[in-house]
């Protein structure tokens, strides 16, 4: 999957599936949803909340409804990507140009009530994960309190990171060296992924 900072750049980017992109683009721009970049891909929403989105991947391009749980789907179009994960999003997916031709008006009759969907407010939030600490780093944590005022000026995603990193090891040893490195991380106010942001 490609990224771009406008539609323009993600579509010029997309290699084989431009056209399919660009079409299904047309599809969703004879709607009421305003254009935009999310996540480097090109998203849809209504009102400042995301209805769908399309991107391209190796062997497909897809388009997302980010409440797509709530669609009828009576053509059975509709998959959840990441089963047991996703609760509210679904996607369908093309590997070639002309199922999108043959299903335009279909895409359009599930744009339509997707929008009509947003505009009720019918909506799935995700669920909030519980910050928990694991012990190794509390410790730490609990005999310095400069680092401990470091560890609590981040966010609470920064500070699951941290403790994710250290309770995802298995033996103690892993989890011992990870504290070796984010220790330093902390204390420079540091987030375990902002290299990467």
């Amino acid at each position: 999957m490609n990224s771009g900072k406008t539609v323009d750049e993600y579509l010029e980017k997309s290699g084989n599936w431009q056209p399919a992109l660009r079409l299904i683009r047309e599809i969703i721009l004879r709607t009421e949803l305003h254009e935009t970049i999310k996540w480097g891909a090109p998203c849809y929403t209504l009102d400042g909340k995301h209805v769908a989105g399309i991107v391209g991947f190796k062997e497909h391009m897809a388009i997302w409804f980010y409440q797509g749980v709530f669609l009828a789907d009576t053509e059975g179009k509709l998959i959840n990507a990441q089963e047991g994960v996703t609760k509210a999003m679904r996607q369908w997916r093309f590997t070639d140009i002309d199922e999108i031709h043959r299903d335009a008006d279909l895409i359009h009759k599930y744009l339509l009530e997707a929008i009509e969907n947003q505009k009720q407010g019918k909506e799935i939030k995700p669920k909030k994960k519980e910050l928990v600490i694991p012990p190794e780093l509390q410790e730490v944590l609990d005999k310095n309190s400069g680092l401990s005022d470091s560890f609590e000026a981040f966010s609470k995603s920064k500070k699951r990171e941290f403790s994710e990193f250290i309770a995802e090891a298995k033996r103690a040893e892993t989890k011992q060296s990870r504290l070796e490195k984010i220790i330093p991380m902390i204390a420079s106010g540091v987030g375990l992924h902002d290299k990467y942001r």
